[in-house]
């Protein structure tokens, strides 16, 4: 996997870049099937189904179900309420027959949120069908091997809308969805006056009811996200028309900040929604995260010392980093001092372009080295071309700009 932004409960900016891979693309109805007629008939099936969500017709829904499914169904159908669907569709890319008229037919389901989404969200649903009277009915319905499972799948969802922000939590109380939208709503236009590129100037956020529900959304064990109190999911580099991004909030790790921490983790969250589109292969942890942490830091009126203690302690000590981190860095798990001392390094080397070169050419220089075709000289390029500068002048000034404001 590759990622995009959390933060931690030791330090609210701190991030693990964490990405989903998903496949871009909102299937229309009919558009999968083959020369198999028993794939064109699930396929129809599953039109069938999804027009019946759309249309919250509970009768047509449960039509092609299998009685034994049911009640599971008609329980996802009840949560699916509180969602705000503008498409949901089902594209089916293989089916496996089996005796006794069994199939298993593997598909990807795509939705979007109406009035959020831009590009939809998909994931891939394996289900088991049974054939009687020469019809298919749906008798089970599980995510694939290494997909994530879908919030509603997780209990009862309740919505929140903000003013830019749409809040979706399992477990949790009104009251705190209303307050992470509001944090939400006041990230936005931060954001923008951080980044004024065009971008949805909005954002979804899930509140899943544990850590273990965040690991479920994820598709990875809980605990390989225990101490982070956000994470934004997406497709890098997949442009204007990539699956959506979601925010997913630990609510355990995000219950013990404070609330400038909630807010500087919320910003930084909805920064990596808004540079999506301009983050890619070629793009370096230490500017996608320090860009990020830049912009939830802005004009806050917090000092170097104190948003980033760790790196400040290793330059008094006199054991200035010799160069910027590398990606490998920002792996968590290991050494929180370590991995905290790569985030601060990041966001103060994009502090010294806002402050040197200003923060027009700052976003000039992340859009540059987003849109170079590959990781090998994007960097040196894009110094040369934004900054007429180049990669050992730069890590000089950088080693300096640490050592006058972290002294």
């Amino acid at each position: 996997m590759a990622g995009q932004g959390c933060g931690t409960v030791r330090r609210a900016a701190a991030c693990l870049l964490v990405t989903l891979l998903t496949l871009a693309g909102c299937v229309a109805p009919g558009s999968g099937g083959t020369a198999d007629p028993a794939s064109r008939e699930i396929q129809s099936l599953l039109d069938r189904h999804a027009r019946a969500l759309l249309a919250r017709d509970e009768a047509a829904f449960v039509a092609g179900v299998d009685p034994s499914l049911a009640p599971a169904a008609l329980t996802e159908f009840d949560r699916l309420a509180e969602v705000p669907l503008g498409a949901w569709g089902y594209r089916v890319t293989d089916v496996d027959r089996a005796d006794g008229g069994r199939a298993t037919a593997r598909t990807e389901l795509s939705y979007r949120i109406s009035g959020y989404d831009s590009g939809p969200v998909t994931t891939e649903r394996v289900l088991d069908l049974a054939e009687r009277d020469g019809r298919w009915y749906v008798t089970a319905d599980r995510p694939a091997k290494g997909a994530a499972q879908q919030l509603w799948q997780q209990g009862d969802v309740e919505a929140v809308r903000g003013g830019r922000s749409l809040v979706l939590g399992v477990g949790q109380s009104r009251e705190r969805l209303t307050a992470i939208a509001a944090a939400a709503d006041r990230a936005v236009p931060a954001v923008s006056a951080a980044w004024p590129v065009p971008w949805a100037g909005r954002v979804v956020v899930l509140v899943p009811a544990s850590l273990e529900g965040m690991g479920g959304l994820l598709g990875a064990p809980g605990a390989s996200y225990r101490g982070i109190a956000a994470v934004t999911t997406g497709e890098v580099g997949g442009g204007p028309d990539a699956p959506a991004d979601r925010v997913i909030v630990n609510p355990d790790a995000y219950g013990v900040l404070g609330g400038f921490g909630r807010q500087v983790v919320l910003t930084h969250e909805t920064t990596h929604v808004a540079t999506r589109a301009h983050t890619s292969a070629a793009t370096p942890v230490w500017l996608s995260e320090g860009f990020a942490d830049w912009a939830a830091y802005r004009g806050t009126g917090r000092t170097a010392a104190q948003a980033a203690p760790e790196l400040r302690r290793a330059v008094r000590a006199g054991d200035t980093p010799a160069r910027l981190p590398e990606d490998g860095e920002f792996a968590f798990g290991g050494n929180a001092e370590a991995l905290a001392r790569a985030y601060e390094s990041g966001w103060l080397a994009c502090e010294l372009i806002a402050d040197r070169w200003g923060e027009k050419a700052l976003t000039g220089f992340y859009r540059a080295v987003g849109g170079h075709p590959g990781r090998d000289g994007a960097v040196e390029k894009a110094l040369r071309d934004v900054l007429d500068t180049t990669p050992e002048d730069f890590t000089a000034a950088w080693r300096a700009y640490l050592a006058r404001r972290l002294a």
